[in-house]
């Protein structure tokens, strides 16, 4: 397992373990695999209606809970101050837990003009101690660029849809300039064909690997955090078998040109749903 530090000097796994669209009763088996495995990472949020599940896979694991790293999510209709601080009591009480090792914002949701007051609250809850660390998801270089002038504590990671299709160069750029880490979501790009990809096809080929692994393997490569999900436990262990092979600067090359600026998701400034 590879480590990242923080800008706050906190470590966390750089292969990480997502919850998105797993069902309740699904994520306790999929996250008890995922611990098995080796995965000490966990992101979920409150919008994925997964919290409780999550919760009992952590009770049944006998993984030290300073050994495991939980990131879960303030939702957009939970937004503003006081909302935000509710919210993430509510989180923390579904989850079982003390703390949570980060909390983040999960759309800027422009429209409402809000976001600058949630991270405040998070910035309260960072510095009370309940949350290791605070971030952002869905934020583009303007928001983000607010929250830097506008805030005190640099936002650790932002969130957003990265894969070989869409590989977000500028905004790399723009969190490296700022110590804030990119992590990746959607980061096989799902429903996408980036896995039938002929280019990543003979990579996986040569190293005898499969293609979703080349690309978690990018991803670890271009430094960023990365958070596949699955709920089937032969896909959730191969996700996790990226660590005994190295791509080449050729075949980083490669990949870097398959870069279409093709979004999945929504676009983080329409975004406005509640």
């Amino acid at each position: 397992m590879d480590y990242v530090t923080l800008n706050n000097g906190l470590k966390m796994p750089q292969l990480g373990f997502g919850v998105w669209q797993v069902p309740d009763e699904e994520a306790t088996p999929a996250v008890s695999k995922a611990l098995e495995v080796g995965y000490r990472s966990i992101d979920t949020a409150k919008v994925y209606e997964n919290e409780n599940g999550v919760r009992r896979a952590l009770e049944k694991s006998d993984v030290a809970r300073e050994d495991l790293f939980i990131t879960t999510k303030v939702w957009n209709s939970d937004q503003g101050y006081e909302n935000t601080l509710k919210a993430f009591d509510k989180s923390l009480e579904r989850l079982g837990l003390d703390y949570v090792d980060m909390y983040l914002i999960h759309w800027p949701t422009p429209e409402f003009d809000d976001y600058v007051e949630t991270y405040k609250a998070m910035e309260k809850l960072y510095k009370d101690g309940r949350v290791k660390a605070i971030g952002v998801c869905n934020f583009n270089i303007d928001h983000l660029q607010r929250l830097l002038d506008e805030c005190e504590v640099v936002p650790a990671v932002n969130q957003v849809e990265c894969h070989p299709y869409l590989q977000q160069k500028e905004m790399k750029d723009f969190c490296r300039k700022h110590g804030i880490y990119v992590e990746s979501w959607s980061p096989l790009m799902s429903g996408g064909d980036v896995l039938s990809n002929d280019v990543v096809k003979g990579i996986a080929d040569h190293y005898g690997k499969t293609i979703a692994q080349v690309v978690l393997r990018w991803h670890l490569q271009s430094d960023a955090i990365v958070i596949p999900k699955s709920v089937t436990p032969s896909r959730i262990e191969e996700n996790f078998d990226v660590f005994d092979f190295e791509l080449s600067e050729n075949d980083m090359k490669k990949i870097a040109e398959l870069d279409r600026n093709h979004r999945n998701g929504p676009e983080p400034s329409q975004m406005n749903h509640r």
